[in-house]
């Protein structure tokens, strides 16, 4: 009798195995992602430059905004290095699952064309999400030049090519190709003098080592209101708010003449669309606020946002058009 009530319990145990094995494994295998439930956790932000430079102000202000609405950390994690090269093989390299984004300068798009290999695919590798903001740059000249017009400007360089030294931050900065597209666009020869970095070519050009310079508004426009430096025009297509004085370079007698310092969102690029869709909705509400816009405006920066999209056409365009500028001056980094 116990025999038989012992070979019923093990039938009975043995039917419902399958069914507690079931429901064991549905504890146990995590839920699928959704955009309702994103994100759950903290999100990393990787910055391609070190603390306390522009790039990483504008990610800092709205990674504090974007994440206080969605009750989540965004944590800024700076990655300096290889013109920010570095920071998008890991951001091309890592999980696609909106957990770690990357937010560039322009040298996202610069990089295809400097370096002759890249461990990424920018286009296949990363996903563009949002075109953050822009800067204006200011084209400056020793007060000693004897050019106080971009036509003046240009016309003394054709008077003396080869003569007039532009301070630049190294071979590919920003600054050195909108120098090199501000040559080519004019038809004239300059000299690129090289400097480790923006600001020891502001030193050099007050001093007198150099004729001009290229670079953000923010960091010339002390030296050009004490009288260090001449400002001759803005580098955007259209005046900046903070000195509406100063034509662009295009309509100062460069007409096709262009340049921006940018600042973008990217992702993985097997990031899922309704994932960057939330990312995007979430950055371009932080963008819309009026405490981000004013503070961002006080450093001479316009917040931008919009649809991942219009990113996306920019971000080719961009591409496209510094490869030839790049092609054009032969520069190369390795």
């Amino acid at each position: 009798m116990i025999h038989l009530m012992l070979a019923v319990c093990m039938s009975v145990l043995w039917l419902a195995l399958p069914s507690v094995l079931v429901n064991a494994q549905s504890v146990a295998t995590p839920r699928a992602e959704t955009p309702a439930d994103y994100p759950r956790r903290s999100v990393r932000l990787l910055v391609p430059f070190a603390p306390g430079g522009g790039t990483d102000i504008i990610a800092r202000l709205t990674a504090q905004k974007v994440g206080d609405a969605w009750g989540q950390s965004v944590v800024v994690d700076n990655r300096a290095g290889g013109g920010g090269t570095i920071a998008a093989d890991l951001a091309a390299k890592s999980a696609p699952d909106g957990y770690t984004l990357l937010f560039p300068s322009i040298s996202v798009a610069l990089a295809p064309a400097l370096y002759r290999k890249l461990p990424y695919d920018t286009e296949k590798d990363l996903a563009p999400v949002i075109l953050v903001a822009m800067q204006q740059n200011l084209l400056v000249v020793h007060p000693s030049l004897p050019a106080k017009s971009v036509k003046e400007l240009i016309a003394l360089a054709k008077s003396k090519p080869g003569e007039i030294r532009v301070a630049t931050g190294g071979a590919g900065a920003s600054d050195h190709l909108a120098m090199e597209l501000f040559r080519t666009t004019a038809g004239i020869n300059l000299v690129n003098v090289p400097y480790k970095g923006q600001t020891p070519g502001t030193t050099a050009l007050m001093g007198g080592e150099v004729h001009m310079q290229v670079s953000p508004m923010a960091s010339l426009m002390p030296f050009v209101k004490s009288g260090k430096l001449r400002a001759l025009a803005v580098t955007g297509a259209a005046r900046a708010k903070t000195a509406p004085e100063l034509p662009t370079i295009a309509e100062a007698g460069l007409p096709g003449y262009e340049f921006h310092v940018w600042y973008a969102l990217l992702a993985p690029g097997a990031t899922p669309g309704p994932i960057i869709r939330k990312i995007n909705e979430g950055f371009d509400r932080a963008l819309s606020a009026q405490d981000v816009r004013d503070r961002l405006a006080e450093i001479g920066i316009d917040a931008l946002g919009g649809t991942t999209e219009k990113f996306a056409a920019f971000l080719k365009a961009e591409m496209r058009k510094w490869a030839k500028v790049i092609k054009e001056a032969g520069i190369q980094v390795e």
